[in-house]
């Protein structure tokens, strides 16, 4: 909750500096977004972790992928 509002502080900030552009707003990932784009990051070293946290992350890893490999499969499959 509070990362999503620093995030659209951020952005206001952004907007703010860069003036406002459509296309910019067209590509913005989101939150949902941005949390793939963390998930896959190397984890930051001054932040604590507990295994449970990364076990979480690991889990979120694998099914993110197995998720895109049957949706590409799906899609192979219908087209060929």
């Amino acid at each position: 909750m509070v990362c999503g509002l620093i995030q659209r502080i951020d952005n206001q900030v952004n907007e703010k500096i860069m003036g406002n552009s459509k296309l910019k707003e067209f590509f913005q990932l989101g939150e949902l977004g941005n949390y793939f784009v963390r998930v896959f990051q190397k984890p930051d070293p001054n932040q604590k972790s507990n295994f449970n946290l990364r076990m979480m992350h690991g889990i979120n890893k694998i099914s993110i992928l197995m998720f895109l490999a049957a949706i590409i499969i799906w899609i192979l499959k219908r087209v060929l």
